[in-house]
């Protein structure tokens, strides 16, 4: 096979962060994701339908000239959010909620403390038809960090799914075996998205030979077996499963730190990136469902009606990518060859 045809893919889970870096990370997602769903852990965050306007406004204006890219927005859930913040986010076009336990990732600190205290929201939610989106781990630092995802599914995600059944949950950049088998298991409400780096990593990746700080993100990577879990589930084809890179950039040298930040930029080859994984499994077949038309179903909204064409060529992934200041970032695979690359960017 010399060449993949897809229909249009979205991306389900990504940073843009704000700024200066929207001129890079804003046209490297839309070179081959016609929508996406933009995270608001900002600082501050977005906690409501104004900033999120105004903040998709920000990336619109970021957009290569002729793109029709389609940022989708989310609110960012505190303990102060109302049930009336929902219902207004729903009537500006927001299209979803995300749940971050309080330190959970980047910029979680304004996070929530206490989830059953927003079980009214989530109430709401379910009633607006709004899909909450979870970063699906406990945060309590007796917790071992490889554990801290099966934990939150036994503490939390059990629960709430079975207080709100009509609510639809998106697991975000599921991690384990445990959460594959959650979702799978679950009614057809509950979904998840599926990062490259998780698919084509595992924890020896990080630790084997030194720490790597390019390979490390949250949730963090883990044991192969899981791996495995996961590489097997979207090899399956299973329509509860789609593309979310969680491309999370950040400066080089903030990276390359004694405290480097958790996140992988993935966006600047994304596509590329899954097209390997599903090579590797015998099943570039399930990649358009993976990558096309899962997601757009869980969340109610049309498939995209274009295409894109990967075709077969040997290609590096650069070593750094520069922002407009000058500052370098760390594409995600770095310095590796993938066999798969876009024929031409989405305009």
């Amino acid at each position: 096979m010399q060449s993949i045809t897809l229909r249009t893919p979205d991306d389900w889970h990504l940073h843009f962060r704000d700024g200066e870096m929207l001129s890079e990370t804003v046209p490297a997602t839309a070179r081959c994701f016609a929508r996406a769903i933009v995270m608001p852990n900002l600082v501050p965050p977005v906690t409501n339908a104004e900033q999120a306007q105004a903040y998709k406004a920000r990336i619109e204006a970021a957009r290569p000239s002729g793109s029709q890219f389609q940022p989708l927005m989310t609110l960012y859930l505190t303990n102060q959010t109302t049930a009336e913040d929902i219902r207004e986010a729903k009537k500006a076009g927001v299209t979803a909620c995300k749940l971050y336990p309080a330190g959970a990732t980047t910029n979680s600190d304004a996070a929530v403390k206490g989830i059953e205290s927003l079980y009214p929201v989530f109430a709401e939610m379910a009633e607006q038809d709004m899909p909450l989106l979870i970063h699906g781990e406990v945060t309590e630092s007796h917790i071992d960090i490889f554990d801290r995802e099966k934990v939150f599914i036994d503490t939390h995600l059990i629960p709430i799914v079975k207080a709100f059944k009509q609510l639809k949950v998106v697991f975000e950049h599921i991690t384990t075996k445990d959460a594959a088998d959650f979702v799978l298991q679950a009614d057809n409400n509950v979904a998840a998205t599926i990062t490259p780096q998780h698919l084509l990593l595992n924890r020896n990746d990080l630790l084997v030979g030194g720490v790597r700080p390019h390979n490390y993100c949250l949730p963090v990577l883990k044991r192969n077996t899981h791996q495995q879990a996961l590489r097997e589930v979207v090899a399956t084809g299973s329509s509860k499963f789609f593309l979310g890179t969680d491309s999370a950039p950040h400066a080089q040298h903030k990276k390359e730190n004694a405290c480097g930040c958790a996140g992988c930029y993935s966006a600047w080859s994304a596509i590329e990136l899954y097209a390997e994984v599903f090579e590797q499994l015998d099943a570039l077949d399930k990649l358009e469902g993976f990558a096309s038309e899962h997601g757009a179903n869980f969340y109610g909204l049309p498939k995209n009606e274009g295409t894109i064409t990967l075709k077969r060529e040997s290609w590096t992934v650069p070593d750094t990518v520069t922002l407009p200041d000058g500052t370098p970032m760390v594409p995600f695979f770095a310095g590796h060859t993938l066999n798969w690359k876009l024929e031409k960017s989405l305009s």
